[in-house]
C-alpha cells in the first residue's frame, strides 16, 4: 500500500535563518520528505511527506539541535505510548515509545523507538485492555486475536517486530490496517514473546497505555494531551529517566 504524504511539527530551538537553512538542509537528504517549514519566531518546523518521525528527529539532531515531537496529523488522529518497564530492579523505568499518526481511513503509521533493552527480537502488540497495574501480565489477550483466528484473517494487534541492536537501541516503522480511535485506553507490550506468560520481572518487556496525541494544529505546548506538560518539562523529564 502507498502512504500518502502526512504533516509532522516538532519543537526546534531556532535563533537564525542559518538555523533555518542548517536543518532544512539536514532534512531534505531525507528520502520522503517533500516541505519542510519553519517557523523562527515560534520556533516550530513542520515537514510533509512520508518519512518516519524517528528519521526526522535524527536528521535535526545531526545538526546540533534538540527536537520534539509537537503533534502529528489531523484533530483525533495521533497517539502516543509511553513504554516502561515493571521490573522492580530496573532504574530507568522508561524504555520506548510509540508514535501513531493516522494518515487514510483504514491506514495508521506506527513509529516505536526502544532503548536499554538486550540485544534481540522483539514483538509489539497491542491488547485487549489498558490495565497494566501489574505490567504486562494484566493488558489481556492480544487485541483481535480471537476475531482472526475464527475468519482466518491477519490479527490487527500483531503490530510487528523490531531489532535492538548491541547498542539497546531498536527502531522500526511500520504501517497498519487501524484507526487511532480504536487504540485509545489500550495498551501495547513489547516483549521477546509475543504472546503468552509475561513476567513483570522481567527487565526487557515494557509496557504503556495508548493515549491521544496532539494534532498538528491542536496544541503547541504539549507532547500529550494527557499530562498537559510543556514539550520541554516532557523532555526534560525523559532526559532525566535516560529516555532520551
Amino acid at each position: 500500500m502507498t502512504i500518502p504524504p502526512f504533516e509532522t511539527t516538532f519543537a526546534v530551538p531556532l535563533t537564525c535563518e542559518s538555523c533555518i537553512q542548517d536543518v532544512s538542509g539536514s532534512l531534505y537528504k531525507l528520502s520522503g520528505i517533500n516541505k519542510v517549514t519553519a517557523n523562527l519566531q515560534d520556533q516550530l518546523v513542520s515537514i510533509e511527506g512520508t518519512a518516519a518521525p524517528s528519521a526526522i528527529v535524527e536528521a535535526i539532531q545531526a545538526t546540533g539541535r534538540d527536537a520534539i515531537l509537537r503533534g502529528t496529523g489531523k484533530s483525533n488522529s495521533a497517539a502516543v505510548c509511553i513504554l516502561e518497564s515493571h521490573a522492580a530492579h530496573v532504574e530507568n523505568k522508561v524504555r520506548g515509545l510509540v508514535r501513531m499518526v493516522q494518515v487514510a481511513p483504514t491506514l495508521t503509521l506506527v513509529d516505536l523507538s526502544i532503548r536499554g533493552l538486550s540485544p534481540g527480537t522483539y514483538h509489539a502488540t497491542v491488547r485487549e485492555n489498558g490495565d497494566i497495574s501489574e505490567g504486562p501480565e494484566s493488558t489481556g489477550d492480544i487485541w483481535e486475536a480471537v476475531t482472526a483466528k475464527r475468519d482466518g484473517t491477519p490479527c490487527r494487534g500483531v503490530f510487528g517486530t523490531v531489532e535492538v541492536g548491541q547498542s539497546g537501541v531498536g527502531t522500526v516503522f511500520l504501517d497498519r490496517p487501524i484507526q487511532i480511535w480504536e487504540m485509545i485506553g489500550r495498551s501495547i507490550v513489547v516483549a521477546r514473546l509475543q504472546d503468552g506468560k509475561f513476567d513483570k520481572n522481567d527487565a526487557d518487556t515494557i509496557v504503556g497505555v495508548i493515549a491521544r496525541s496532539a494534532g498538528v494544529w491542536d496544541n503547541d505546548k504539549t507532547v500529550c494531551s494527557c499530562s498537559g506538560k510543556t514539550v520541554w518539562q516532557e523532555r526534560q523529564e525523559q532526559v532525566g529517566r535516560g529516555m532520551l
